[in-house]
């Protein structure tokens, strides 16, 4: 089976990480649907060898890890130098985070020591709160300004071409899945390992459609003209989601009333077959650590980070010895696969729902050193029969 980037939106395993719209000069855009998903518009929209290029590094149609030698590895966890508690120094900045602030201050401090010259990201729109765009910041002030989750559509990679033009050094703050993308992309556009020198993940829970922001605000009775501010999580760990309306009204709900009912997560077609939500292409990848899987009241905020490569050992120490970061005790992928114990089911079901989407005609994700039949084969038979029957069903719906 052959990917075309109309076929990856049209089976609805487009992520909409914005790099058509960066890989076409901004010709095709990234238009939000009216199922709440960013997509590129139109799809069928490039030249030949532009798609040539999107396909070989497209998030729906290819998933790679990226491995340095003498790293530990682990079949969930993949490739990896270090594990441990982390978060802020800056009291405030660990406080407005979304969990620990490791990202924000790693962000920060790359900027602080002239490692890069600005950080690719995402923030709220200042002109619709509720949604999210790309960021290029160039001071330690902006990374702040834009800490915290933007869960909802966000494409970063619209913004990869600008950044690439610029011809300096810079860091990427983002989803597994884009630095999946910007890891492939390198292969074509040696920019990417030359100016790209620092890829900072978040272990990521699934991307939601903009349907499940829309839901907080009929719950309240607000139009998204009526916002000033919707903040996902933050000023406190998790934090509440909390919604300002340009007249002063205030609301919220806390992280479990937002997420208590799965059914309701709308979550995105394409994170249901997610091969890497670890950040397996990233330097340095942050997670939750909640016992269990789901936090049981507010901390004062703690990630556990994952240090992948020697450039985010090196960043790490760094930013510990200069008091931006603080590290606590080690942590085991025994006790990952306790924190995150979604992914692991996951991972484990992958290898069975891409057989159960071929045998609906649709081409599944290229996978390439993510373990995905290695750990399929955890799976009894009735088990894995059961996840490639409803991937299948699933396919089938789509086209």
């Amino acid at each position: 089976m052959k990917h075309t980037i109309a076929q990856i939106v049209a089976t609805d395993m487009c992520i909409g990480c914005g790099l058509c719209e960066a890989l076409s000069g901004g010709r095709v855009k990234m238009a939000m649907t009216s199922a709440g998903s960013l997509r590129p518009s139109p799809a069928d929209g490039f030249t030949a060898r532009e798609e040539a290029l999107l396909v070989e590094a497209c998030p729906g149609a290819v998933a790679e890890a990226r491995v340095e030698d003498g790293n530990s590895t682990d079949p969930v966890w993949g490739a990896f130098r270090s594990m441990a508690r982390a978060w802020a120094g800056d009291p405030d900045v660990r406080y407005e985070a979304a969990t620990g602030g490791v990202l924000t201050a790693l962000g920060m401090h790359a900027l602080d020591t002239g490692r890069v010259d600005f950080v690719l990201h995402v923030g709220a729109d200042p002109q619709q709160p509720m949604r999210s765009r790309w960021v290029i910041s160039e001071t330690p002030e902006s990374v702040r300004a834009s800490t915290g989750s933007r869960y909802g559509p966000t494409a970063p990679l619209a913004g990869m071409a600008a950044a690439l033009d610029r011809g300096q050094p810079f860091a990427i703050i983002a989803k597994p899945c884009d630095l999946g993308a910007v890891h492939s992309l390198s292969r074509s556009d040696p920019r990417v390992d030359e100016l790209c020198t620092l890829r900072l993940a978040l272990v990521c829970g699934g991307q939601s459609r903009l349907s499940k922001s829309q839901a907080v605000l009929d719950e309240f009775d607000l139009d998204e003209d009526d916002l000033a501010l919707f903040r996902y999580r933050g000023h406190g760990n998790p934090g509440p989601t909390a919604v300002e309306t340009l007249d002063g009204r205030r609301f919220s709900k806390t992280y479990l009333e937002l997420w208590e009912d799965e059914a309701g997560w709308d979550v995105e077609t394409r994170c249901k077959f997610c091969p890497d939500a670890l950040g397996e292409a990233a330097d340095v990848a942050a997670a939750d650590i909640w016992p269990g899987g789901a936090p049981t009241g507010e901390d004062e905020g703690f990630n556990g980070i994952i240090v992948r490569t020697a450039a985010g050992e090196e960043l790490v120490a760094s930013a510990v010895t200069a008091g931006e970061l603080v590290l606590g005790g080690p942590i085991t992928t025994g006790e990952f696969d306790d924190f995150q114990p979604h992914q692991v089911r996951k991972k484990e079901a992958l290898a069975a729902r891409y057989q159960g989407l071929a045998d609906s005609g649709v081409a599944p994700i290229e996978t390439r050193g993510l373990r995905i039949e290695e750990l399929g084969r955890r799976l009894d038979p009735e088990h894995f029969d059961h996840e490639r029957a409803g991937a299948s069903r699933r396919a089938a719906r789509l086209h």
